[in-house]
Parts: C-alpha cells; structure tokens; sequence
C-alpha cells in the first residue's frame, strides 16, 4: 500500500485529504484515485503534479509499497 495525500483543489476534489491504495505504476495509481473519486478528480488530476516520496513521477513510473504520494495542483504566486 502507499499513502497518497491531496492537495487545495485536488483534495477538494476527492473529498479526502490522505488515503491507502495499492502500489503500482503512477498510471495505475492515478486510475484507482479515479475509480475511487470520479471524474472531478480526473479533471483536477490532469493539471496535478504526482510526487512519490519527493520525486514526480508519471505513466509507468514505479510508486513502490510505503511511498508517499503526494498530488499537487499548481498554485498561484511565486
């Protein structure tokens, strides 16, 4: 399992703030956020940065067992 937390819009989004899902590629972690939220969050998730355990990841990126995930919309200012 790994921990993924939720950021401004895209925790509002997915209505948590923190969650488990299962390890995987970050494309299949972005499915299951999906699956688990709908398509709010796929909307949101598509301007989110993911970082697992500080490093961005995407596609087939590995997101191992016990990372942190955390899904980062962009902010605003500097």
């Amino acid at each position: 399992m790994i921990t993924v937390r939720y950021f401004a819009a895209a925790a509002e989004a997915a209505g948590v703030d923190t969650e488990q899902l299962p390890a995987g590629s970050a494309a299949q972690v972005r499915s299951a956020m999906v699956s688990a939220h709908g398509a709010a969050l796929e909307q949101v998730l598509g301007r989110c940065s993911l970082l697992a355990d500080g490093t961005r990841v995407d596609g087939a990126d590995p997101v191992p067992a016990g990372a942190t995930l955390d899904v980062l919309p962009p902010f605003a200012g500097g």
